[in-house]
């Protein structure tokens, strides 16, 4: 099944959920404040994306790091701060996706 990481109150997010519901996906969504991703799971995503892809370096939350927090390495950042994460992640098996709008999320929801 196809799982959707994000934040609850993020319009990303429940775009992606909407989208998502309206074309008959049956998904699970995960709250990244309450449920953050393991270390196996960061390196995953990381390995498939890449850094620049998965870290959100608009975010509030990235403009609040000082420099030393900004050069720590991607998977230890996400891991201590998991709002930095590119949202929605979409997860099926090993596949990964990451940000978008509603076509780019139904596509990979699609795919074989």
């Amino acid at each position: 099944m196809l799982e959707v990481y994000g934040l609850t109150h993020c319009d990303s997010c429940r775009a992606a959920r909407r989208a998502l519901s309206e074309a008959g996906v049956a998904h699970t969504f995960i709250d990244l404040r309450t449920t953050p991703p393991d270390r196996d799971t960061l390196n995953h995503w990381l390995a498939v994306l890449g850094e620049q892809a998965l870290v959100n370096r608009r975010s509030t939350t990235w403009r609040g790091l000082d420099e030393a927090a900004r050069q720590r390495p991607a998977a230890e950042l996400l891991a201590a701060e998991p709002t930095l994460i590119k949202r929605p992640v979409l997860v099926e098996g090993t596949r990964v996706h990451c940000g978008g709008r509603a076509p780019d999320w139904l596509a990979f929801a699609q795919a074989p």
